[in-house]
């Protein structure tokens, strides 16, 4: 059985990480590069970086994010935020990404999670879901749709998803504890991948989502000190639930 991996999520806008609560209340909390080289060499599986600005003048900003992160990390990382279409997939991977991330641009045009699996493979395609108490929220969590949650996961992953980036609006950034019954319910639901994300604010809380999830998402808690990632990793095998050996993360 593949170990439950730990992924720090940078969100990105105007090329620097920010920080908020809820999506909201934005902070600046360092540079994406410098953060993804402590995150690598501190235990990181994976890495997550999101384009929460995702305007037209920030795509080529955040190319030169992506190209800049291949340069000095060594372990797999997915980039979302503004790929809208095939070609923007493709100029992300080839700027040095591993995966892309779909959002709202997925659930405009599902075809697209099929389209970018038939050109990368599925284990390329992560599909984001923002999700409140019932159905879905697009735009970085501002607007509210009619899709339910669990019918979406079902649908991204029949479409050709690898994984599901699971995000609890209402535990974003708080650092209470993930949604355990939001993510049990998802992972019930889908044969693939599950990404637990909106939560995280102690070593138990990781390992309690770790149980459920596949992978756990954080943020808040290793920002304010990245070099203490090897620390937390520590401590969620305390808690009883094993990493991968740092090793092979590779």
């Amino acid at each position: 059985m593949p170990f439950p991996r730990l992924i720090p999520c940078l969100d990105v806008a105007h090329g620097r990480v920010v920080k908020g609560v809820s999506f909201v209340g934005l902070r600046d909390v360092g540079d994406p590069v410098e953060l993804a080289t402590f995150y690598s060499a501190g235990g990181a599986d994976e890495l997550v970086f999101l384009d929460i600005a995702a305007t037209p003048d920030e795509a080529s900003t955040m190319i030169e994010v992506v190209a800049g992160v291949a340069d000095v990390v060594d372990i797999p990382f997915t980039v979302g935020g503004g790929i809208r279409s095939v070609d923007d997939a493709t100029r992300i991977i080839e700027a040095g990404a591993d995966r892309v991330s779909l959002n709202s641009a997925a659930l405009a045009d599902p075809s697209l999670i099929t389209k970018i699996a038939n050109r990368y493979g599925s284990q390329a395609v992560v599909v984001a879901i923002d999700a409140g108490e019932s159905t879905v929220y697009t735009h970085g969590g501002r607007v509210a749709t009619e899709v339910l949650t669990l019918e979406w996961a079902v649908e991204a992953a029949a479409r050709g998803a690898g994984e599901i980036l699971l995000t609890s609006i209402r535990q974003d950034g708080r650092r209470t504890g993930f949604d355990i019954e939001l993510i049990t319910a998802v992972r019930a639901a889908v044969p693939i991948s599950i990404i637990a994300s909106g939560g995280a604010g102690s070593a138990q809380h990781v390992a309690d989502a770790l149980r459920v999830a596949d992978a756990a998402l954080v943020a808040s808690i290793v920002h304010e000190n990245p070099s203490g990632l090897g620390g937390l990793r520590r401590a969620i095998e305390d808690c009883g639930v094993k990493l991968r050996p740092l090793e092979e993360r590779k």
